[in-house]
């Protein structure tokens, strides 16, 4: 049986990575001013966009996740033939339609992909399953690498289900933000009120920078820091000391909003680098999606591993 994986475009892996291990990439629309254009992870616009685009616009931009006719649209056209069973692991639900809408467009995916693969001449049944991954940026992509390495080595489906579903509900992602009001513009868009503007100037005017969490769907502020480069440091040493104790699947991975040179010179990062070379841990870094970075602003550092349930501590 031919296994898939699709993720969303706000999924922190580098494209070459999900391009080597055929990772479909279902992209997300970014709209700026009177222009709009496709998220599809590729570096070299990634790249181009922060060093052209950010500024004042960038405070504009939102982005529009694939709607339901655009899932149906490339499954029919592309992955019903290319797989015969095919996962599609979504940022968290309580963040973006994407799980939604890709859930609506399964059911007609399956009513409509019998004559397709006929005229194709493959036998046998197409099946899908859209998976939650209740996290986000780095630590969406943790579920990913594990089931392209079971997936690799010849897991069947329903090992590959239990195994991503077990590690959507123990990833754990966090974030430090550099720009606090940004990433107030962008909950607002979306209904969300856990960061008003009186603590956003607050933390402004102080520098203070919260360390975010999103644990099994939920966001919540799980520490506080005096300035960015205090911050990255606590998150470096917090999933340090994780690996030390001891993770669910061998896989620490970073991403960061500019280049990865900026990435290497923080503070805090030799510290985690160390870890998991010591501990058998590959340690993964993503130039931050346009996706993610529209939503959350420039410079922010995301982390996400598989952990035991814990309470994080700063």
């Amino acid at each position: 049986m031919r296994i898939g994986l699709t993720v969303d475009s706000a999924c922190d892996l580098p494209r070459d990575y999900l391009d080597a291990h055929k990772v479909v990439v279902l992209p997300t629309t970014v709209r700026i001013d009177n222009t709009s254009f496709a998220d599809e992870r590729d570096p070299v616009a990634t790249l181009r966009f922060y060093r052209e685009t950010l500024g004042d616009r960038v405070h504009a931009a939102d982005t529009v996740p694939y709607t339901t006719e655009q899932f149906r649209e490339l499954f029919l056209s592309r992955l019903v033939t290319e797989f015969d069973f095919v996962f599609c692991l979504t940022i968290t639900s309580t963040r973006s339609a994407i799980y939604q809408n890709a859930v609506m467009a399964s059911r007609e995916i399956l009513r409509y992909y019998h004559p397709i693969r006929k005229d194709a001449g493959l036998k046998g049944i197409f099946q899908m399953r859209v998976l939650d991954s209740k996290t986000a940026f780095a630590g969406q992509a943790i579920a990913v690498l594990e089931g392209v390495r079971m997936i690799e080595e010849g897991a069947d489906h329903n090992a590959v289900r239990e195994r991503l579903e077990f590690l959507s509900d123990n990833t754990y992602g966090f974030m430090v933000p550099r720009d606090l009001f940004h990433l107030r513009a962008s909950l607002v868009k979306r209904g969300d009120k856990n960061l008003p503007w009186y603590r956003a100037a607050l933390g402004t005017m102080l520098d203070m920078k919260p360390i975010l969490q999103i644990y099994r769907g939920e966001t919540a502020t799980v520490g506080k820091a005096k300035g960015f480069d205090a911050g990255s440091v606590a998150l470096f040493n917090y999933a340090a000391e994780r690996v030390r104790k001891g993770l669910l699947t061998p896989h620490v991975n970073l991403s960061y909003g500019g280049e990865l040179e900026k990435l290497h010179a923080l503070q805090g990062y030799d510290v985690l680098a160390k870890a998991c070379q010591e501990h058998n841990v590959q340690l993964g870094e993503a130039v931050m999606s346009i996706t993610a970075m529209v939503n959350v602003g420039e410079g922010a550092l995301t982390v996400g591993f598989a952990s035991e349930p814990h309470e994080p501590k700063f």
